[in-house]
């Protein structure tokens, strides 16, 4: 039987010049072209070193968030859901995804109100969950359920804490039974009934891993993140990310990714 995370293939986009000019909630000094570029390309080969067939787009100058290809768009083997971000500088990206899912689903679909984030939408085996935030509004989340279920996922709202930027900021899928979640996100009682991993303290900026087949992808500067999820049923690999996260970027925002 084939688990939520044996996926077949991805679909991720290029970075621009004009990624260093990426949205950021904190502020802070602007990634590195270079350094984005090569760590981008570091992402795309450990996708492909899981086993995945990964579909490279072009860069979107006019995007600067546009290598961020979950915010826009859903996957799943049974069809694909267009997003309205959340940030007014997104909101037309989705429509630069079509064409590449169109050729690839049998059914796309498409929110019509509010605004959803995909980085709010965390697809554990029994539901999806959706997160609110700056970024997700309840409109957005109920609009964005109802799509779900035209493809037979059952979803929940999840009242993520105010600091919370993106729920899979703070938390991310470990295994089918597993959910690693920063302290505010396992205070809340979210997960109950998931067995919760805490993100050891201090290192918070972690929580974003990416569980791909048997490997999962933590980010340098995490030791005890690591040493913490060895033994989860895959195979740890350190990726540095350092630049990419000064735009608020996380391992699973940056391809989307389905069982063919």
């Amino acid at each position: 039987m084939s688990r939520i995370f044996d996926f077949t293939d991805a679909i991720v986009r290029r970075p621009g010049a004009s990624v260093v000019k990426g949205l950021r909630a904190g502020g802070g000094d602007d990634p590195t072209l270079d350094g984005v570029l090569a760590e981008h390309a570091g992402y795309v080969a450990a996708l492909r070193s899981a086993g995945l067939t990964v579909e490279e787009l072009e860069p979107l100058e006019d995007f600067p968030d546009a290598i961020f290809v979950e915010d826009p768009a859903l996957v799943f083997t049974q069809g694909a859901i267009l997003l309205r971000p959340g940030a007014p500088s997104r909101e037309a990206e989705g429509q630069y995804l079509r064409d590449a899912l169109n050729r690839r689903f049998p059914r796309v679909l498409q929110q019509a109100d509010g605004y959803a984030d995909g980085g709010d939408v965390l697809v554990m085996p029994d539901r999806a969950w959706i997160g609110l935030s700056a970024r997700t509004d309840r409109t957005g989340a109920a609009a964005l359920g109802a799509l779900l279920e035209e493809l037979g996922i059952r979803w929940q709202v999840a009242e993520t804490p105010a600091e919370v930027l993106h729920l899979k900021t703070a938390s991310s899928l470990v295994d089918e039974e597993t959910v690693l979640a920063t302290a505010p996100l396992v205070a809340s009682g979210i997960f109950a009934g998931y067995r919760v991993l805490e993100v050891p303290a201090g290192e918070e900026g972690g929580a974003n891993v990416l569980r791909v087949r048997d490997t999962l992808l933590v980010g340098t500067g995490y030791p005890r993140l690591a040493e913490m999820l060895d033994g989860y049923g895959a195979k740890v690999t350190v990726l540095p990310n350092a630049e990419i996260a000064k735009i608020d970027a996380g391992f699973t925002c940056m391809s989307l990714r389905w069982r063919a």
